[in-house]
Order: C-alpha cells, then sequence, then structure tokens
C-alpha cells in the first residue's frame, strides 16, 4: 500500500475518535437528564470504543515501522489491535449486563428531545459504519474493519434504547431488559472479531478463493509446470505468499525472468499483497511433448509454420526411447488473415508442449520469442517426413 493509502486509513482513525467523542457527550447529556440505566450502559460503550479508537489508531501507525528488529515489519499490530478491540467489546458487554442485573430500580424520564437524541446516536454509527467500512475493506485494514464493526453494534443498542425510552413514556419498565439484549449483540460482535484477529496472528492461511486465484495465476503462465507448494498468510492488512513453482526453462536468467513476470502478475491481480518469495526449480521430464507442422495429413513437413495445414504431436520417452505419435490434426488458424504465427504458438504453448520442429527459420520472429518465454525448444529441421525427423531427434538424445 503507498503512503497516501496509509495517511487515508490513518485519517479514518482521526475520524472515529471525533466521532465517538460527539456519541459520548450526547449519551452523558440524555443520561443526566433521563437517569435511564441503558443510556448510562450506551455512554459507557461510547468511552470503551473511544480508548479503542485511539488504540486503533497507534496500532495504524505502528504497524507501518520496520526494524532491524523487526525485518518484516510490525504488521500483525493491527491485528492485535483488533483483538484488543473485541475485549473493549467483551467489557461493554459485562458491564451492561452487570447493571441491568445489580443497578437498583429506578424510573427514567423520558422527553422528546432525549428521543430524538437517541435516534440521532443511531444514525451517527450507522452512517460513519458504512463509510469506515469501506475504506477498511479497500485498504484491507482489519482494524478499520473491526472498529467499523464496533460501530454497527451501536445501531442495536441505540435501537433498544431508544425502544426502552418510548415503553418508559407509556409506563412499560423495559430499561433492564433494553440494556441486556444490547450486551448480547455487542458480545456477538467481540467474539467475529476475535475469531477474526486471532487467525491472522496464528498464522493462518489466506481464504480459498485468494489461495485458488493465485494458484491459477502461477499455472497460466506457459513456462510453468506445475505449483508444487503454495502458502499464504494475512500480516496486517497485507499478503505474503510463497510458492515452489517447476518450470520448463533450465538457464538461470529465463527462470529468474519467469519469476519476475509470476510475481508481477500476483501483484496486478490480487491486491495488497506485500511479498511474494517464488522457489523455482526446472523440470526434469521423463516424456518429451513434440509439435510438427505439415504439409499433408499423412505425415509430410510443411516448409511454413504459421501456415502450416496440420500438425502432429508426438510423444518421446527419454527412458527407453520410444516414439507415439499422439495426434495428427488440422491447422486451426489457417484462414487468420494476421499473426497467424502467434496465434499458432499461442495454441502450442496453451497444448504444453516441450519441443517445435521447424523447416522455416523464425529467427527474429514473433513466435521464436514467444516460445522461447514458455520454454520451448526450437529444432531447425532438414528432415522431409515427420517419422524421420523423430528419428533424428531419437539418434541426437542417444549419442
Amino acid at each position: 500500500m503507498n503512503n497516501v493509502s496509509n495517511i487515508s486509513v490513518e485519517r479514518w482513525g482521526w475520524a472515529s475518535i471525533g466521532v465517538n467523542i460527539l456519541l459520548s457527550l450526547l449519551n452523558l447529556g440524555i443520561s443526566i437528564a433521563s437517569g435511564s440505566l441503558a443510556v448510562a450502559a450506551e455512554m459507557t460503550h461510547n468511552l470503551v470504543d473511544l480508548i479503542a479508537s485511539a488504540s486503533i489508531l497507534i496500532g495504524l501507525k505502528i504497524s507501518q515501522r520496520k526494524s532491524k528488529a523487526f525485518p518484516y515489519g510490525l504488521y500483525k499490530v493491527e491485528n492485535v489491535v483488533a483483538v484488543g478491540v473485541s475485549g473493549m467489546i467483551f467489557f461493554t458487554a459485562y458491564e451492561i449486563v452487570r447493571e441491568a442485573l445489580l443497578a437498583s430500580p429506578r424510573t427514567a424520564i423520558v422527553n422528546p428531545w432525549m428521543l430524538a437524541g437517541v435516534i440521532l446516536s443511531t444514525v451517527i454509527p450507522m452512517t460513519f459504519s458504512y463509510f469506515e467500512l469501506r475504506a477498511g475493506r479497500a485498504a484491507n485494514s482489519p482494524s478499520l474493519i473491526a472498529d467499523a464493526q464496533e460501530y454497527r453494534a451501536h445501531i442495536f443498542s441505540s435501537g433498544a434504547v431508544f425502544v426502552a425510552l418510548l415503553g418508559q413514556s407509556f409506563g412499560l419498565h423495559l430499561d433492564r431488559w433494553a440494556a441486556i439484549f444490547v450486551a448480547f449483540f455487542i458480545a456477538k460482535t467481540g467474539w467475529e472479531l476475535l475469531q477474526d484477529g486471532m487467525r491472522v496472528l496464528l498464522d493462518a492461511s489466506l481464504d480459498a478463493p485468494t489461495m485458488n486465484q493465485v494458484r491459477q495465476i502461477i499455472q497460466s503462465d506457459p513456462a510453468t509446470i506445475r505449483v508444487k507448494t503454495l502458502i499464504g498468510r494475512n500480516s496486517g492488512r497485507y499478503r505474503f505468499i510463497e510458492t515452489e513453482v517447476e518450470l520448463r526453462v533450465n538457464e538461470l536468467q529465463k527462470a529468474h525472468a519467469v519469476s519476475r513476470r509470476l510475481e508481477q502478475a500476483i501483484r496486478e491481480k490480487v491486491p495488497h499483497v506485500e511479498r511474494v518469495l517464488i522457489h523455482y526449480e526446472p523440470f526434469t521430464p521423463s516424456v518429451i511433448l513434440y509439435a510438427v507442422p505439415l504439409s499433408t495429413a499423412d505425415g509430410k513437413l510443411s516448409e511454413h509454420f504459421g501456415q502450416a495445414p496440420f500438425f502432429a504431436f508426438a510423444t518421446l520417452r527419454l527412458a527407453d526411447k520410444v516414439v507415439e505419435i499422439l495426434e495428427i490434426i488440422p491447422n486451426p488458424y489457417t484462414e487468420e488473415l494476421k499473426a497467424k504465427g502467434i496465434r499458432v504458438t499461442e495454441w502450442l504453448v496453451s497444448k504444453k508442449v516441450d519441443r517445435v520442429f521447424v523447416k522455416e527459420s523464425l529467427k527474429g520472429k514473433g513466435p521464436e520469442y514467444a516460445l522461447a518465454n514458455a520454454g520451448i525448444e526450437i529444432i531447425d529441421c532438414d528432415a522431409d517426413t515427420l517419422d524421420a525427423a523423430l528419428e533424428f531427434q531419437v539418434k541426437q538424445l542417444a549419442e
């Protein structure tokens, strides 16, 4: 995440502090005037949230730092803060239930302005929660998401307070029950936040959709043979990915290039990735898959690559040098008006071909670079037939 985004996240932290101060003062005034237990509990809720919001802001600032002692950063501070917020929520629920069960009976005073104030104390957190949650998800910030979800608890608690005050005006004593009702929803929110925060602190894997997306990105690269291992985890709002991949390239320089290409593709398509660590190793095949351009279906080699009417696909087992012709199929791009060679190359790459026989020189042309990037070897061939070309390749490998 860039610095501008970090500043934006911190601004939301300051805004949360301001909103909690406003709600605390509003509920303090209503609590003093009404004497309502439910309103007093809601005010306590606001004060606890104020402390939590200040902690979140501190967590956001600390999480951006790196040092020799913490070379991977302090990103998990955000998750520690999220767990801390859940603790605040549990404490709030406990305080509300304790007051509801142990406080001496009291009769609340209800005036229209108090009801209006409670409605306002519901609308403010509901609106702020909506926008803060959007910002938290966009930044993938667990502390902002935790704070926004805590504000949603205010919607239920303020609604219960409103019902209690309204009932009091009709002689219904709902104050204690409203307080217990509020505590239940607050505790539920705290449990959800605790679960999410602990998953990250315990290095639980990234969610399945994200892991599947990363795997598909790696496997779609033409140089990839197999994804041997794939590990991903969250740390704060950031994602760390580590994978071990078998590549069809043997040269170290080409393997580096493929690795950089995979890392760039992952960063472009998966948001909030801080680090991609790719371990690559060359693939040692037991079977080589050949593609051969043909001018006729009976096995005569074509003088052209992209315009060849047919392509033969054959395998060669390295253990015993046995050749098997798998199929001879029409070139699906013979009717293309432009870029036939590139289209055919993409088609062969999708079939995971290892080597291509050509009679036409591809040096300096687009297909040469595309085949090389995919780790496909080009074999210049003077043979006239498919059998002769494959026999020549067997002799070369036997030497």
